[in-house]
């Protein structure tokens, strides 16, 4: 049996099954990348819910394995020559697993930088400027007065859209045919805009038809229906 008790975070999220994979989360947008990753690839893990209502994530036991205290972060027991392996950041994660398996990204050369680089865009983009939105629209920043702070998050937003709505017409998914991990990225975080920051008519969501053609059908895939709620949001 792998042995994981080298591992501070062990102490504290401790393995029933050290085989599989540790995934130490929580269903927001950049957690579930990994647990839909992992749930599309079939790949075995074990998932332990890093409470921010308690603070989880400023644990000790945490930061001993991801000192910029952010979810997710895993523990592969069977990383690369046999050894574990630490990771975090969810889009290290993603090409991570993704070339552990040879599944969801391109191995053709230039495919595989151009999912990479999708994968960036969220990333960079995406992520960052979709959360920033949602602060000034739904949490403390809806109260200021000044909305020119909000108004900045929105118009780069509604941008970051049309990129994606010109990169979706004609194709299926971000890479064309083929579901990769560049949609894996970038779709829990468009959910996220329109459902949970409830921003869709601030940014105008109808204005992006195939930006919503094609998060409708990744919310039907079962693996994406598993991963939102992994692990689950209340212990």
């Amino acid at each position: 049996m792998t042995d994981l008790s080298t591992f501070p975070i062990t102490k504290k999220w401790r393995a029933a099954h050290p085989d599989r994979i540790q995934l130490y989360s929580l269903p927001t947008p950049n957690g579930v990348k990994v647990s839909i990753a992992l749930e599309e690839l079939g790949l075995p893990y074990e998932a332990h819910r890093v409470g921010f209502d308690t603070n989880d994530q400023m644990s000790p036991e945490f930061i001993s394995l991801n000192p910029n205290n952010k979810i997710p972060a895993i523990i592969d027991p069977q990383g690369p020559g046999g050894k574990p392996l630490p990771l975090w950041e969810s889009g290290a994660i993603l090409i991570y697993v993704a070339e552990k398996t040879g599944k969801l990204l391109p191995t053709e050369p230039a495919l595989r930088y151009e999912t990479i680089q999708w994968v960036m865009f969220q990333m960079g983009g995406i992520g960052p400027m979709f959360g920033q939105l949602g602060f000034f629209h739904k949490f403390a920043g809806k109260d200021y007065e000044d909305k020119r702070p909000r108004d900045r998050y929105v118009n780069e937003s509604k941008r970051l859209l049309g990129v994606l709505e010109g990169r979706l017409q004609g194709r299926e998914w971000i890479m064309g045919d083929e579901y990769t991990i560049a949609d894996i990225a970038t779709f829990p975080w468009v959910r996220n805009l329109v459902g949970f920051y409830e921003a869709g008519e601030l940014v105008e969501f109808h204005a992006y038809p195939n930006v919503r053609r094609v998060v409708e059908k990744f919310g039907q895939r079962p693996a994406v229906i598993k991963g939102l709620d992994t692990p689950p949001r209340n212990p």
